[in-house]
């Protein structure tokens, strides 16, 4: 009989119901903490709630890594039970999950940790590569080493229409974000798998997401060659059906990609960057 293995990852790769049930992975939601309460990432809190936390009383949340005691008990029944774990965590440069989940390992043993150095579907792209990777008879160890190699590989991006929440939360200054949005200036996200996931602003666009949506779109499919093409993610964080759709459009115009798959971001990366947000996210070969 082949090796056992369970895929696993952090709640945050946002790949939705559909795609974690199609891969058999399984999630470890990030905490939540928002006014005296602690809820469980988009279990029983969603982004809404916390976009109507801020409208409404100008509360923000926090957000709370996996501990090192959460992630032993997590794992301890499949350990047990005679399986090895890989798992996906949110880029190290972000969160200190990456450092609780080999603290874990270390523990238990059998337990493959992998720092996607990248946050949202960039992670999810990974835990679709490793659930195939899986079906194909590799073991636990040598998809892990292959996982750590494609890092480089997941490309993952935002479009901001708001930096109300970056500012609120001090991730930039009143002045910037007052700029912005006198200047209508839409920033782009980057997110660096070389410096374990720390994010950087790209370019910025003007006008409205009508108008920025497609052209940053076609920037980034621009910016890149040799795609992968069985797989690519327009990840938002709330947005209108209408942006949605010519979002898709877009990608789907380009003629590069199989799957297009939609999915919304968990509260973790929502909290951040506020409603409107969009990113196309997609890997290329090695």
């Amino acid at each position: 009989m082949g090796q056992k293995i369970i895929l696993s990852a952090d709640s945050t790769c946002d790949l939705g119901p559909q795609l974690q049930q199609q891969y058999q992975v399984h999630f470890y939601p990030f905490h939540i903490l928002l006014e005296g309460h602690s809820y469980t990432d988009s279990v029983d809190i969603h982004p809404e709630d916390l976009y109507q936390a801020w409208r409404q009383r100008r509360q923000l949340p926090k957000t709370a890594a996996i501990t090192p005691t959460e992630y032993v008990d997590y794992f301890r029944p499949w350990v047990e039970a005679g399986f090895e774990v890989i798992h996906l965590n949110l880029g190290s440069s972000l969160s200190s999950a990456y450092q609780n989940c080999c603290t874990a390992a270390r523990t238990l043993g059998h337990i493959y940790p992998v720092d996607s150095c990248n946050l949202s579907t960039g992670t999810g792209l990974l835990v679709l590569r490793a659930g195939e990777m899986i079906r194909e008879g590799l073991c636990a160890r040598e998809i892990q080493q292959n996982l750590i190699r494609m890092i480089p590989c997941s490309h993952a991006s935002f479009v901001l229409d708001t930096l109300e929440f970056m500012r609120a939360g001090g991730r930039c200054s009143a002045v910037a974000a007052f700029g912005a949005n006198l200047l209508r200036l839409k920033p782009c996200i980057q997110v660096h798998p070389e410096k374990q996931g720390a994010m950087a602003v790209g370019k910025k666009y003007r006008g409205p997401m009508e108008k920025v949506l497609p052209a940053y779109i076609q920037d980034q499919l621009s910016a890149y060659s040799d795609f992968v093409p069985d797989h690519v993610f327009v990840t938002h964080s709330g947005i209108s059906d209408d942006l949605l759709s010519l979002a898709c459009k877009t990608v789907e115009k380009a003629g590069i990609f199989r799957q297009i798959h939609v999915t919304q971001a968990s509260c973790t990366i929502s909290c951040h960057c506020g409603p409107n947000t969009l990113g196309v996210l997609f890997m290329t070969r090695e």
